[in-house]
């Protein structure tokens, strides 16, 4: 890997999927949010996330997927979905794709990685809410302490153009290397600028959880769909978020 791009801590591979492999994964990440929605009918309970968001958890086969709904829409809308692959063999079966398990072991400096869990960021048209800054590293340290929830990268799959308009990612290039920090606690004055990922769909950019990163509310009139694969070194076993650490 080129060192330059170690050191900024992330991998951008501008248009790796092609517009049939595009495809398929939208139409599987539609089906999945359409069989998730389907399946918050049989539940009753709910929680309400920091942030002010709706989550309900389904199962499916066994599997709990959290649902989590976007605030203060006039039409219920799903936000996001984790876990989600299982829910859609057109999200599974790029688990051991190499254009994301290779940038993913290269990151992570191993030989091989497993999945640990897997995510669809919706964010739909004029009501996907924004991301705070934050790193994944505090969520996932809750259940994998936090050595190990260091040792984890996400390839995120972008199934539509994304740019500043419609919400796009932002990371703060290098800011890995200073360990955990607080959620919603933006860059330091040390930090570098922030990049926004401006790149078309089918493009895939692959970081660690201690990268941090926001998103904008989405204001245009276009999806930002985005499919999360979260990698960790080979042997370990997926998440369960049922156990904390």
């Amino acid at each position: 890997m080129d060192p330059t791009i170690r050191g900024d801590g992330y991998v951008l591979a501008p248009a790796a999927f092609d517009g049939a492999e595009v495809a398929e994964l939208r139409s599987g990440l539609e089906a999945a949010v359409e069989r998730a929605v389907a399946l918050t009918g049989d539940v009753t309970e709910a929680s309400t996330s920091d942030l002010g968001h709706r989550i309900q958890t389904v199962h499916d086969g066994g599997t709990p997927t959290s649902v989590h709904w976007e605030p203060g829409t006039g039409v219920p809308t799903v936000r996001n979905l984790r876990p989600v692959t299982h829910l859609d063999a057109r999200l599974e079966r790029y688990w051991s794709d190499p254009r994301l398990t290779g940038p993913a072991a290269d990151l992570l400096g191993v030989d091989g990685v497993a999945p640990l869990t897997s995510k669809i960021s919706v964010k739909r048209a004029r009501v996907g809410s924004e991301y705070i800054w934050h790193q994944d590293h505090s969520f996932l340290s809750r259940f994998l302490g936090g050595r190990a929830a260091s040792e984890v990268v996400t390839a995120m799959v972008f199934l539509d153009d994304a740019d500043a308009g419609n919400g796009a990612l932002s990371l703060v290039p290098g800011s890995h290397r200073d360990g955990p920090r607080p959620d919603d606690e933006p860059p330091r004055a040390h930090d570098a600028d922030p990049v926004t990922v401006t790149a078309p769909a089918g493009s895939v950019v692959v970081f660690p959880t201690l990268m941090l990163h926001s998103s904008r509310a989405n204001r245009s009139d276009r999806d930002r769909r985005a499919l999360l694969y979260l990698f960790q070194p080979a042997g370990r076993p997926p998440l369960d978020e049922s156990t904390r650490a």
